[in-house]
């Protein structure tokens, strides 16, 4: 299992969600999506990433593949609506992205599914959370990467080029707009040596 290597960036003394504001850029897509990045948002992000690993309760989801049951390329956990997350941090980055986009989002993140990628072969195939409300209204899910940085691909639904943002380390990533009806998302695998990442994704209710 590939070892994460630490940022000599994050000069932090402890885990710390730092101020959104104007720190947050914006890429305008097209079909009215967008996506805001916010590099190096949580301060000892690493230190976050060795707590999750260590505390969180992983599981591997299981799915049919031709005559076989298999695992997917990666560990995941769940946290519903009123369940307590794993650490502080993680309330903190919630409670702040609900205040950012509350005018708008119209309502606060709720949710919190946590995704171990534990080295280059594990991947998340092309898909949109269309799953509740995102079927046919806007809404957003943001994205708090912790570890070391994998690429996040989009695509449109309907054919075109793809577009490509780097996360890890504490960045933070939001698809808004109409992202999740009109684009597709993935983390592909990669031949390339990679260390460990956890994704945390924050949503509203009932979008997954």
């Amino acid at each position: 299992m590939a070892v994460l290597q630490g940022s000599l960036l994050d000069l932090a003394d402890g885990i710390e969600v730092r101020p959104l504001g104007d720190s947050v850029r914006r890429t305008v897509l097209d079909h009215g999506a967008w996506v805001d990045e916010r590099t190096g948002w949580v301060g000892g992000a690493d230190e976050l990433y060795e707590a999750l690993r260590r505390d969180v309760p992983w599981f591997a989801e299981r799915r049919q593949m031709y005559d076989s049951v298999v695992d997917t390329p990666r560990l995941l956990s769940f946290y519903g609506e009123g369940d307590p997350l794993p650490h502080l941090a993680l309330e903190e980055a919630r409670d702040a992205l609900s205040a950012h986009y509350a005018a708008e989002l119209g309502e606060p993140f709720v949710t919190a599914g946590l995704c171990l990628y534990r080295d280059g072969h594990d991947s998340v195939a092309w898909h949109g959370d269309r799953v509740g409300r995102s079927r046919n209204q806007d809404t957003m899910v943001a994205i708090l990467s912790v570890g070391a940085p994998r690429d996040l691909l989009l695509r449109p639904r309907e054919g075109g080029a793809s577009r490509r943002f780097a996360a890890g380390h504490g960045d933070l990533l939001v698809m808004g707009g109409s992202c999740q009806r009109t684009w597709d998302h993935a983390v592909p695998k990669t031949a390339r040596p990679v260390g460990p990442r956890i994704s945390i994704q924050f949503r509203v209710r009932g979008v997954r």
